[in-house]
C-alpha cells in the first residue's frame, strides 16, 4: 500500500531549527516531484517548497535562504531543513508526491515557532 508520512515537527523558539522528514513506502521517491505545503490557522495551502525528480529545488519567496529541501534516494525519503524560524512559519506542514494525472498527500506534521 503507497504511504508517505511527514515526521520532524514540534514548538520551536524563533530563530530556532527543525528538518522535516517525508517518508515514502510502496513506491519509489525519487521518481516524483515532491513539494512542501503548509496551512497556517485560517489561511489557505501554500507551497513553500519542491524537488523535482531530476533534483531542481524551488522555494516560495517567503523562506527562500532559509529553508533546504533535499532528498534521501537510499532512504525514499525527503526533508526540509528549516532554519531561522519566525512564528509566521507556524503551521501545519504537508508532503505531496506527484507523478503524472498520481498525486500522494501525507497527513501532515505541526510545526509552531513560538517565544
Amino acid at each position: 500500500q503507497s504511504q508517505l508520512v511527514e515526521s520532524g515537527g514540534g514548538s520551536v523558539q524563533p530563530g530556532g531549527s527543525l528538518r522535516l522528514s517525508c517518508a515514502a513506502s510502496g513506491y519509489t521517491l525519487q521518481d516524483y516531484a515532491v513539494a512542501w505545503f503548509r496551512q497556517g490557522p485560517g489561511m489557505v495551502r501554500e507551497q513553500v517548497s519542491c524537488i523535482t525528480s531530476g533534483d531542481t529545488a524551488n522555494y516560495a519567496d517567503s523562506v527562500k535562504g532559509r529553508f533546504t529541501i533535499s532528498r534521501d534516494n537510499a532512504k525514499n525519503t525527503v526533508y526540509l531543513q528549516m532554519d531561522s524560524l519566525r512564528p509566521e512559519d507556524t503551521a501545519a506542514y504537508y508532503c505531496n508526491a506527484a507523478l503524472g494525472a498520481l498525486s500522494n498527500w501525507g497527513q501532515g506534521t505541526q510545526v509552531t515557532v513560538s517565544s
